[in-house]
C-alpha cells in the first residue's frame, strides 16, 4: 500500500475525490428524503453530515487543483497553503454541524416523533456502504495531506454514525424505543465535535505561522550554534509554508575569524538543517560581531 501511495499520480488522487463527491451527493439526497418520510432526525442528521462531506470533498478537490499552480507575481510563495485553508473550512463546518445536531437532538428528546424503523435501517446500511467506500478512497491519501485528512475524518465519523443509525432503527423496530433516535443524534454530534475540535488546532497553528510541531526549535538553535564559525543566532523564525515544508529565517552572528568564509559557514548551517532536522528552506542574514543587533531576542523581532 505504501509503495502504491508513493507513486499515485495527482490525477489519480483527484479522480478518487471526484468519485467520493458523486457518491456522497447521491447519498445525501436519498437520506434527506428518507429521513423526512421516516420521521427520523438521526437519519437527517447523518444526511446533513454527508452533505457537509460532499461540500468538504468539493472544497478539497478545488484546493488540490489550485495548490498545484506555480508561484507568480501576486502569490510569490505559491498556492500550496490553500489546502490548509480548505482544511480549516472543513473542520469549522464540522464543529458547527456538531453543535446544531446536539441542539436538534435535544429538542427531539422532549417530544420523540413517530419513526418508520425499516426506512432508517435500510438507508443507514446504504449510507454505511457509501461512507466506507469514501473512507477507503481517501485513506491512502490522508497521511500526507491535512486537507485530505479532514475529509477522511469526516467520512470515518460518517461510517460510525451510519452504524449507530442502523442500530437505532433496529431498536425502534424491536422495542419502539423512539428516544433512541435523538440519543443517537446527540452521540453522533458529540463525536463530530470531538473530531473537529481536536484536529482544527494544527491547521490554525500552520496558518498562524507557528513552529512545526515535530521540530524542537531549541535543539535546532543549539545545533546551529555549534556549526564552525557561528557565534550566535537571533531573530529566529520557524514556520511552514505548507504542512510538510518547514522553513527557517535567522540572523547569524559570525565569528570575526570566519567573516571571510561566509559561504563555508552558510553551507555548514544548510547541511545541519537538512540532515538533522529535515529543513530544506532557510533564509540567513549574516552579521559581523562589531555590528550585530544588541540585546536581540532569540525568537521573533524583539
Amino acid at each position: 500500500m505504501g509503495h502504491e501511495h508513493a507513486h499515485m499520480s495527482p490525477d489519480t488522487k483527484d479522480k478518487r475525490v471526484a468519485v467520493a463527491i458523486w457518491a456522497n451527493g447521491i447519498l445525501t439526497l436519498a437520506q434527506i428524503a428518507g429521513g423526512i418520510f421516516a420521521g427520523s432526525v438521526a437519519l437527517i442528521a447523518d444526511a446533513i453530515h454527508n452533505f457537509s462531506d460532499m461540500a468538504s470533498l468539493f472544497i478539497a478537490f478545488a484546493a488540490r487543483k489550485i495548490a498545484r499552480r506555480p508561484a507568480d507575481s501576486k502569490m510569490t510563495f505559491g498556492y500550496g497553503r490553500i489546502e490548509v485553508v480548505a482544511a480549516l473550512i472543513n473542520y469549522t463546518t464540522l464543529i458547527m454541524i456538531g453543535a446544531y445536531l446536539i441542539y436538534e437532538g435535544g429538542m427531539r428528546f422532549i417530544d420523540p416523533p413517530e419513526i418508520k424503523g425499516w426506512w432508517v435501517v435500510w438507508l443507514g446500511i446504504i449510507a454505511l456502504v457509501v461512507d466506507g467506500l469514501t473512507a477507503l478512497l481517501t485513506y491512502s491519501m490522508q497521511k500526507d495531506s491535512v486537507n485530505i485528512r479532514a475529509l477522511f475524518l469526516h467520512n470515518l465519523s460518517d461510517a460510525f454514525a451510519s452504524i449507530a443509525v442502523v442500530v437505532g432503527g433496529a431498536l425502534i423496530l424491536l422495542y419502539d424505543m423512539r428516544w433512541v433516535d435523538p440519543a443517537i443524534t446527540i452521540g453522533i454530534a458529540s463525536y463530530i465535535l470531538y473530531l473537529g475540535l481536536t484536529e482544527i488546532g494544527g491547521t490554525i497553528r500552520t496558518l498562524m505561522l507557528g513552529s512545526p510541531l515535530d521540530i524542537d526549535t531549541d535543539s535546532v538553535i543549539e545545533a546551529l550554534s555549534n556549526v564552525e564559525g557561528v557565534l550566535d543566532l537571533h531573530h529566529v523564525h520557524f514556520w511552514q509554508m505548507g504542512e510538510h515544508d518547514a522553513s527557517l529565517d535567522a540572523h547569524v552572528v559570525v565569528e570575526i575569524s570566519a567573516w571571510n568564509e561566509l559561504e563555508k559557514v552558510k553551507g555548514g548551517i544548510k547541511r545541519t538543517l537538512e540532515n538533522e532536522f529535515g529543513i530544506t528552506h532557510s533564509t540567513l542574514e549574516f552579521e559581523h560581531p562589531d555590528h550585530s543587533h544588541k540585546d536581540a531576542h532569540t525568537y521573533g523581532h524583539g
